[in-house]
């Protein structure tokens, strides 16, 4: 219940949320694997035994371990965590949100060492589990834990994995500033939770800082960051809901989204495939990999290094070393960050623009120093959805 009103209470402000049918869930599935085949690492011991013995457990949320972003990046942690240190994986994936607390309870009755939720919506599951099992360890990625006034909670046994996304954010907003050819830009999100606003303030300040720079008035559809109202399809799975607000943004006139929505961000792609010189920034994983078929239109991606971050809590807790302390993922600890620009690095390169310190340099070269100025902490980022350090 309190993640309703925690959703509901977050989507007061938007002042576009399209009603979102998924489709059908297909029937759940369970994988687990990894422990009898796999090496030990070198260093061999879990706690309480070998590292064979160690079971590392992740449940999805609805959007499924093929979304293409954040619940595959976990994953893909979890796997190489199996690969490394010869431990058992098991992936849950959730069909809908009413498996969450299910899941969650099964995978704790399997004697899982860790268990780990992808994403906002699983935080009641996983802290309630937390609660109710104290002598287990668990973590959640892209959200931390709260009472029932939504006031910060700390648990011995939980482990936020978050992500300043506003920092890689700001980046991508600067660079989509200075590749527009129609002057407008957008951004929509899937709902309207922190961790999906915070990269929309980024991108909103990071156009607000290229207007600065260079005399120009880039506009942006889709998010008003000092009113915090803009455009959320209403879920991560229907991807004809993003199809449709990046249509409408396209006859605004935009000729770069990035969506913030997992796999809806698809739709995007999908609506920009069918316009000339539409462009998508994609989110939590490098686009031009994890949706190969829209290659073509990947200007770049705001990267959370999930899988990493995944990888080294699994770590530390097979060696005795969990803590409760949240990791936040930042440009200066390379947990965020732009993906590269591939196709169009060459367009980046040539494209001359007026620097953050006033020089004419390349966008490349603008949005390398901006990065600098970050994390050097010449330039600060705010936004009030970011995850606190």
């Amino acid at each position: 219940m309190r993640r309703v009103l925690k959703l509901a209470t977050a989507g007061a402000a938007a002042t576009l949320v399209l009603a979102a049918c998924g489709e059908a869930p297909s029937e759940e599935e369970t994988t687990a694997g990894g422990g009898e085949n796999a090496e030990s690492s070198e260093d061999g011991e879990a706690a309480g035994g070998d590292a064979g013995d160690f079971k590392a457990c992740m449940v999805s949320d609805s959007g499924g371990f093929d979304d293409q972003s954040f619940n595959q990046s976990g994953k893909e942690g979890l796997d190489a965590a199996a690969e490394e240190l010869g431990i058992e994986p098991v992936e849950v994936e959730s069909q809908a949100d009413t498996d969450y607390a299910t899941n969650v309870s099964n995978l704790v009755s399997q004697g899982c060492n860790i268990t780990i939720g992808v994403g906002f919506l699983l935080e009641d599951a996983i802290q309630a589990a937390a609660e109710e099992n104290p002598d287990t360890n668990f973590a959640l990625i892209d959200s931390a834990f709260s009472d029932a006034d939504f006031n910060p909670v700390e648990l011995d046994n939980a482990k936020p994995i978050l992500f300043n996304t506003a920092e890689a954010s700001y980046l991508a907003g600067y660079l989509a500033a200075g590749m527009t050819e129609s002057g407008t830009v957008a951004t929509f999100g899937g709902l309207q939770i922190p961790s999906v606003s915070v990269f929309m303030d980024g991108f909103a300040d990071g156009v607000d800082k290229f207007n600065e720079d260079n005399g120009t008035d880039v506009n942006l559809l889709g998010w008003d960051k000092e009113a915090q109202e803009g455009a959320f399809s209403g879920d991560f799975e229907n991807q004809s809901q993003g199809q449709t607000l990046t249509e409408q943004f396209i006859s605004q006139g935009a000729d770069i989204v990035m969506p913030v929505a997992g796999p809806v961000g698809l739709g995007a792609a999908a609506a920009a495939s069918e316009s000339d010189g539409v462009k998508i920034v994609w989110v939590d994983s490098d686009g031009y990999l994890t949706a190969s078929e829209y290659s073509d239109l990947m200007l770049t991606s705001v990267m959370k290094e999930i899988g990493a971050a995944v990888e080294q809590t699994i770590t530390e807790t097979v060696e005795g070393g969990f803590t409760n302390e949240p990791y936040v993922g930042t440009l200066e600890n390379d947990g965020v960050g732009l993906a590269e620009y591939h196709d169009y690095a060459g367009d980046v390169e040539a494209m001359m623009v007026t620097g953050p310190d006033g020089e004419e340099v390349s966008l490349a070269e603008a949005v390398t120093m901006l990065e600098e100025m970050i994390v050097s902490g010449d330039i600060t980022v705010e936004s009030d959805n970011s995850p606190q350090q």
